[in-house]
C-alpha cells in the first residue's frame, strides 16, 4: 500500500474517534454540571473538560473564562480549534475524499452523509438547547462508521491502518479523560462517598459507555480505584487503555511485517505494561504519573507510525 493512501485512512479513522471523544467529554461535563460539583467551583469543571484536549492555552487565549457557554463553541464549532467536533469531522471528510478509491462505496458514503447531515447543527445555539441531543448523534455517527467499516472493507492493510487510527486515538482520550477527572474529583479534603460523588464518578463511567459494565463487574458501590482498574487494566472494556493495545499490538506486527522496528519495541512495551500491570502498584506510584507517561508514550508511538509507515507529519 502507498504511505499517502494509508497516511488518508488513519488519519481518517482518527479524526472520527476524535470527534466522538469530543462528544463524550463535552456530554460527561454537561452532566457533571448538573449537580453540585467537588469543589464548588464550576469554571473548574468546564475547564477540565478543555484540559483533556490539550489546548488549554490555545483556548485561553481566544475566549479568557472558562464556562459553558464559551467551552462547548470551542469543542464543537470552532473551525480555529483543531480537536474540535467541526474540525475533527471536516477532516475526516477531506481525508476520506483523497482516498475514496480505496473504501468501499458505503464506506464513503456514510462519512459524506454525516458531514452534509452535520450543516443542520451549524445554525444551533447547542449551549441553550439540544447539546445532548447533537452529542449522541456525534456517537451515533462516529459507531454507525465503525460498523460500516468492519462490516464491508476487506481485511487488507487498509481496513488495518483505519483500525489502527481508532485505536491509537481512543487509548489516548480514555487516559486524557481519566487523568483530568481523576485530579479532579480527588482533592485531598475532598471525602467519597457521598451522593456527589456516586453521580460524577458515574458520569465519568458513562462519557465512556462504561457504567453498566462496572456494574456487572464489581457488583458495588463506585469506588475510583476500580474506575481506574476498569478503564486502565480490563482487557474487556472496549475503551480501556489495554483493551486499546490488544487491538494495537497486532495490527503493527502485521503491518511491520517480519521487519524489526522501533514501532514493534514501543507498541510491546506499553502493551506488556498494562498486560502485566496491577492497580495497586500504579496506585502506590501515582496514578497520575503512571496516565502522564502513558500519554507521553502514546504520542511517540504515533510519531514512530507516522515516521515508519505513513507519508508526512500531521
Amino acid at each position: 500500500m502507498l504511505s499517502r493512501t494509508a497516511d488518508h485512512l488513519y488519519w481518517m479513522a482518527r479524526y472520527i474517534e476524535r470527534a466522538e471523544n469530543a462528544a463524550r467529554v463535552l456530554d460527561v461535563t454537561y452532566n457533571m454540571s448538573l449537580v453540585p460539583t467537588a469543589t464548588g467551583n464550576d469554571a473548574d469543571l468546564w475547564q477540565a473538560a478543555v484540559e483533556i484536549t490539550g489546548n488549554i492555552e490555545a483556548f485561553e487565549r481566544d475566549y479568557g473564562t472558562a464556562n459553558a457557554k464559551n467551552v462547548i463553541q470551542y469543542l464543537t464549532m470552532d473551525s480555529n480549534n483543531s480537536s474540535s467536533i467541526y474540525s475533527a469531522l471536516r477532516s475526516a471528510r477531506e481525508n476520506a475524499r483523497a482516498v475514496r478509491v480505496t473504501m468501499t462505496t458505503e464506506t464513503w458514503e456514510n462519512i459524506n452523509a454525516l458531514w452534509l447531515e452535520f450543516d443542520q447543527f451549524l445554525r444551533k445555539d447547542l449551549t441553550a438547547e439540544g447539546l445532548s441531543e447533537f452529542c449522541d448523534w456525534v456517537k451515533s455517527r462516529s459507531h454507525l462508521f465503525r460498523g460500516v467499516c468492519f462490516g464491508t472493507m476487506l481485511r487488507d492493510e487498509a481496513f488495518s491502518f483505519v483500525r489502527l487510527g481508532t485505536f491509537i486515538e481512543r487509548a489516548d482520550n480514555t487516559a486524557r479523560l481519566l487523568n483530568i477527572k481523576y485530579d479532579f474529583l480527588m482533592p485531598v479534603q475532598y471525602q467519597m462517598g457521598g451522593a456527589v460523588d456516586y453521580y460524577e464518578w458515574s458520569a465519568v463511567l458513562r462519557s465512556v459507555s462504561a457504567f453498566q459494565a462496572y456494574q456487572k463487574i464489581y457488583s458495588d458501590a463506585i469506588d475510583p480505584v476500580r474506575v481506574s482498574e476498569l478503564l486502565v487494566l480490563r482487557h474487556d472494556m472496549p475503551r480501556s487503555l489495554h483493551a486499546c493495545y490488544d487491538e494495537i499490538m497486532p495490527i503493527i506486527e502485521q503491518v511491520a511485517a517480519n521487519r524489526q522496528s522501533e514501532t514493534k519495541r514501543l507498541a510491546g512495551e506499553l502493551h506488556a505494561k498494562l498486560h502485566y500491570g496491577k492497580m495497586q502498584d500504579i496506585f502506590q506510584h501515582g496514578l497520575h504519573e503512571f496516565l502522564e507517561s502513558f500519554i507521553h508514550s502514546n504520542h511517540v508511538l504515533g510519531e514512530e507510525i507516522q515516521r515508519s509507515f505513513l507519508s508526512a507529519t500531521v
